[in-house]
């Protein structure tokens, strides 16, 4: 079924429209209006007639308008004058005697008011209706309550289930809705309900909103799209307002689709407290429940919703009858990700090294959003460099560039500043091939990135994993301490280079004690709620609710756990000091080196770990910072 939908044209005010109406307003009253000239009392005019000095006069019934006589002697007396008539008997008479050229004037007062202001005015509204009806209808004061919302036709979508990829289970989710939209008899002769409400729960990138775009353009009916933050206005009741007309707009164009994205900036949950509450949110998130309670399921208007934050969402918004279908749009996996990968390099010309399954290894826990600007730099990298195609190299660098940050050739770093970052990553690297859980090093740079990196040593993960041991997570520990243990062994001294690794280290370790459960000395307990907001990276510490013993000791045990670590790792790279060096030179010369050419340097076995060391580097492992 494909709808046309027709929308006003709308066009941006211009300030021009309304200076262009003021300057016909003042040519109006210029040219309507007596010439500019000079006041003067009755008896002036009177002694200059006397003299001789008048040219000509207009009598009016209130007004004399004339000129001087102009004289070389005073030029600047042949100008313009007026005064006000007085009942003067003899006037006519001295005019005739001076021989001064004189004639009447009359006009209706009510041809004057006419001109002089009803027909500016009249002008001004042409105008301004005239620029209110290029805007639109839904720009004027009086129209706040309208909602806003962007209306997409069939034919204006273009997007379909192929458009996405990655999501093959949230698809299969979505795949009911389509077929009630499609067909909506067959599930109605069974007494089937559909949901009324469908929320989308992702991180940032996911394709949400694509998803609920591919939707609209799989069952070809009209899509409303509309923001949360949009309902909201310093006005209280507009946001109502706004969401009555919003869905009073999709019954009329039933069966459609009503996306509301960003949901949480509508429908946070309600305060208790009577001076915490925000009244134009929360009337707003009322009449969005009303509403949806109150439409007629059977029309075939369903609301899809896209939000990250559902931590924070009102019970109200969530419970059967509104958002009662909750499909999660995760982080794709390995083979997702190459999916993604092939629908973004569709229109790239691709050289015939490049291995997209190789490039989705590489970018563990990216999105759809950064696989697509992953894809786009490496096409602008084969173009920078004039190339007819995209490589392999392109990718690398890309994927290189969107982890590690811009690369910084030209920052100058002296020769003993560049040894020691040489030396700290090849610890990182060195324990990475040493220990039996690790995943394998995939390069090794010592080319500064971004703001404050100095170097980078990537591992690439063999497979996917989503449960971490004991063993790989101490393992972890071990690779991220390998830079600090490499300077220390090599220069006697350490720097503020592994800051970073510090940080990661000590909050594997910490977690791993307080909430996990794989301390000896605290057993199998838990001393933290996760109380994280579930899709957003963002740092939050929930509140203590042990004992300070218990936080004592805690304390003693993560230090215990990266003292312990730090000592195995010491004594790993201590055994390795000659390769250390032997590949330091290299590494140096060449600033960068792939794994395979580290693992022919290195010709040696991995080390078997037993119970306390163990880490898969899912990304990379530890950065030199500054």
């Amino acid at each position: 079924m494909k709808q046309t939908i027709s929308k006003h044209p709308r066009t941006h005010f211009s300030i021009w429209y309304m200076l262009a109406a003021f300057f016909i307003m003042f040519l109006l009253q210029t040219r309507m209006g007596p010439p500019r000239s000079e006041n003067i009392p009755y008896s002036q005019f009177k002694e200059a007639l006397r003299n001789g000095r008048i040219r000509e006069v207009r009598v009016g019934p209130q007004l004399i308008i004339g000129r001087y006589k102009s004289r070389q002697q005073a030029p600047d007396e042949a100008k313009a004058f007026k005064t006000v008539r007085v009942n003067d008997p003899d006037l006519v008479k001295q005019l005739e005697a001076q021989g001064v050229k004189f004639s009447g004037q009359y006009q209706s007062p009510l041809l004057r008011g006419i001109l002089g202001w009803v027909f500016p005015l009249l002008l001004l509204f042409a105008v301004w209706g005239f620029v209110f009806k290029r805007i639109g209808p839904g720009a004027g004061v009086m129209s706040f309550g309208k909602s806003g919302a962007k209306l997409y036709a069939q034919d204006k979508l273009g997007v379909t289930f192929d458009d996405v990829a990655g999501e093959d289970e949230a698809k299969e989710e979505l795949r009911e809705i389509i077929e009630f939209l499609k067909t909506p008899g067959r599930f109605q002769a069974l007494g089937g309900r559909i949901p009324r409400g469908v929320l989308l729960v992702g991180p940032p990138g996911t394709g949400k909103t694509l998803l609920a775009r591919a939707v609209a353009g799989e069952t070809g009916v009209p899509f409303f799209s509309m923001s949360g933050s949009d309902f909201v206005e310093m006005f209280v009741g507009v946001g109502a307002a706004r969401v009555r007309d919003l869905f009073s707009q999709a019954q009329q164009k039933a069966p459609c689709i009503v996306f509301i994205d960003e949901l949480d900036a509508l429908g946070k949950a309600r305060s208790v407290g009577p001076t915490t509450g925000h009244d134009e949110r929360e009337q707003t998130l009322n009449q969005l429940l009303a509403e949806m309670d109150g439409f007629d399921p059977k029309k075939g208007v369903v609301i899809m919703a896209a939000t990250n934050r559902p931590e924070i969402l009102d019970p109200a918004l969530l419970r059967p009858g509104r958002f009662d279908r909750h499909v999660l749009v995760d982080r794709p996996d390995l083979m997702g990700r190459e999916a993604i990968l092939r629908i973004h390099t569709k229109k790239l010309k691709l050289g015939k090294d490049v291995d997209l399954r190789t490039v989705a290894a590489r970018t563990p826990g990216m999105v759809g959003a950064d696989l697509a600007n992953v894809a786009n730099e490496a096409a602008l990298l084969a173009a920078r460099k004039n190339k007819q195609s995209v490589g392999m190299e392109d990718f690398e660098e890309a994927i290189d560039r969107s982890v590690a940050g811009l690369e910084k050739r030209k920052r100058v770093m002296s020769r003993k500043e560049k040894e020691r970052v040489a030396y700290h990553e090849l610890g990182h690297a060195v324990m990475a091939e040493s220990l039996s859980h690790a995943d394998p090093v995939h390069k090794v740079s010592i080319i500064p990135r971004g703001i404050a990196a100095l170097g980078h040593t990537e591992q690439l993960p063999t497979e996917e994993r989503f449960l971490m041991t004991r063993s790989e997570l101490v393992d972890r520990i071990g690779v991220l301490l390998g830079g600090r243990a490499a300077e220390e062994i090599i220069f006697g001294e350490i720097s503020t280079g592994a800051q970073n690794d510090l940080e990661k280290a000590t909050d594997i370790a910490r977690r791993m004690i307080t909430e996990y459960g794989m301390s000896d000395r605290q057993g199998p307990v838990t001393f933290e709620k996760e109380r994280r907001p579930l899709f957003l990276e963002i740092g939050y510490s929930p509140p203590k609710e042990y004992s300070e013993e218990t936080a004592r000791e805690i304390d003693e045990e993560v230090k215990g756990l990266i003292k312990a670590s730090y000592e195995d790792t010491k004594s790993i790279l201590t055994e390795k000091r000659t390769v250390l060096h032997r590949i330091s030179r290299i590494l140096q010369e060449k600033e960068v080196l792939e794994g395979d050419e580290l693992r022919n340097l290195l010709k040696e076995k991995k080390i078997k770990r037993t119970g306390k060391k163990t880490e898969p580097g899912k990304s990379k492992a530890g950065k030199i910072d500054q």
